[in-house]
């Protein structure tokens, strides 16, 4: 009778520590965009994930710049499964832009990837 009582304390033990455990636990992953500008022009280039508002690679309203003709292989670390959209735009003037844009402001076909999958590669043309 002992052995089942012990059994049952640490079934209650295990019980409490899953429940002190944070809800958000987040999976660590990685995903790498594979970006090469032959737009004719410099270009900015930001990543923005779709359910952390506010957040985005780099960050700090700093962008990846890129020359015509370069090509830009970035691994980004984040939440295994998390959705992750880039936006390009031409160097001083946003209005001309590939994918979600400047700060992710529009909608796009084929520009997000979830953390964890294939690498994503694209060209940016004119």
């Amino acid at each position: 009778m002992w052995g089942k009582g012990a059994l049952m304390a640490l079934g209650a033990a295990l019980l409490s520590l899953a429940l002190m455990a944070p809800a958000s636990a987040q999976t660590p992953g990685e995903l790498t965009f594979d970006i090469t500008n032959n737009s004719g022009r410099p270009i900015q280039i930001d990543f923005y994930p779709q359910d952390r508002g506010g957040h985005a690679w780099p960050g700090g309203n700093r962008a990846y710049d890129t020359a015509n003709g370069d090509r830009r292989s970035l691994a980004l670390s984040c939440v295994q499964g998390e959705k992750i959209c880039y936006g390009a735009w031409v160097k001083g003037a946003a209005r001309t832009y590939w994918g979600v844009g400047l700060h992710g402001r529009y909608g796009c076909q084929a520009c997000c990837k979830q953390c964890g999958q294939d690498d994503f590669r694209t060209t940016l043309t004119p």
